[in-house]
């Protein structure tokens, strides 16, 4: 059976050396098992074409695997070796000869050398390139310190401002206290002006009722002096204890009634001696006792100041004086000096 295999010499339209010049020819290269064999002992280190480009791509992985802790530079590293048998390498067709590859090579790109950018430049940016930067591990380290000196800047600028809030609002509530304070302080001085000017005008219109009082009310004499007081204890008084208020003077000196009113009662009344009942329009009544002489009659109308009698020591007596004494309409008795107060007099 014949074999499809061509004949070796058809095999061989390569030069010497295995590279292929003028004398190859476009014919189809059909490797069999035969001319691929591997030849012991002979070995040829192919050329490494496009290795610019990949030791570019190795660098970008090396600097995505060294990160911030440093960069390591791939330019001194050796090109590695890769060993063909003679016989392989001696048969290998141009790259320009297979299909479909020939046409993207060109004789200007495999003369146009490539050169590759230093390991330790990739990842720089144009900014930092032009402030000088040249090792890509100590960029991507200052960015980082950069990146934390913005965060804590950010951090204290938002504490700052944290505070200058909180000073705020404790200068506000300090300010709104001082505020309420003084709005407080300012009431209770009105509150007080107000009481005071109350209690001014309530002092002035009790001076105004009692000067009117004392143009209708007036003391019993005008010459005097307070010897017993009402409510005074001591056997000299038959209830124990003195009813009324006694105003000692001369004998004759005259005695006024206190008030416009009725005289109800005038004449001897045993322990009283000479008494006078003067009755005033509210009922109150007013008695005058120990007289010397009495100078009005029953039913008889006076007004105030007007002579009803005179001083003396008639009656249980131990000297000359006005026994005098205030009652209510029904009878009870009370005290003269507040009676008498009551009506802006004093004794």
């Amino acid at each position: 059976m014949a074999s499809n295999n061509p004949a070796p010499e058809a095999l061989s339209p390569f030069t010497a050396d295995g590279l292929g010049g003028p004398e190859r020819t476009s014919e189809e290269w059909n490797p069999t098992a035969e001319s691929i064999r591997p030849v012991r002992g002979k070995h040829r280190v192919a050329k490494q074409r496009g290795l610019a480009r990949s030791s570019t791509v190795l660098g970008v992985g090396v600097i995505a695997a060294v990160g911030a802790g440093g960069m390591a530079t791939a330019q001194s590293k050796p090109p590695v070796s890769i060993s063909l048998p003679d016989s392989i390498a001696d048969n290998l067709p141009d790259a320009k000869s297979l299909p479909g590859v020939g046409a993207f090579m060109s004789d200007e790109a495999e003369a146009a050398p490539v050169t590759a950018a230093p390991l330790t430049s990739a990842g720089i940016t144009t900014a930092e390139a032009d402030q000088g930067t040249t090792d890509a591990g100590e960029a991507l380290r200052a960015r980082i310190l950069q990146q934390a000196e913005q965060q804590q800047a950010s951090a204290d600028a938002e504490a700052k401002a944290a505070e200058e809030k909180a000073a705020a609002e404790k200068a506000a509530a300090d300010a709104k206290k001082q505020q309420d304070e003084a709005e407080a302080a300012a009431k209770a001085k009105i509150a007080a002006e107000k009481k005071a000017a109350e209690e001014a005008a309530a002092k002035k219109a009790e001076e105004e009722r009692l000067a009117k009082l004392r143009a209708s009310y007036t003391l019993p004499t005008s010459s005097y002096t307070i010897t017993s007081t009402y409510g005074q204890s001591g056997a000299l008084w038959s209830s124990g204890q003195h009813t009324g208020l006694d105003f000692a003077g001369s004998a004759g000196t005259p005695i006024k009634a206190v008030h416009g009113g009725t005289i109800t009662s005038a004449g001897w009344a045993q322990a009283y001696g000479y008494r006078t009942v003067l009755q005033l329009e509210d009922g109150t009544e007013i008695w005058y006792a120990h007289q010397s002489s009495i100078e009005v009659s029953v039913g008889q109308k006076v007004t105030t100041g007007q002579t009803i009698g005179r001083m003396g020591d008639t009656g249980n007596v131990t000297g000359v004086h006005l026994h005098l004494e205030v009652r209510t309409a029904g009878g009870s008795a009370m005290d003269p000096a507040a009676w008498l107060n009551s009506k802006g007099l004093s004794v």
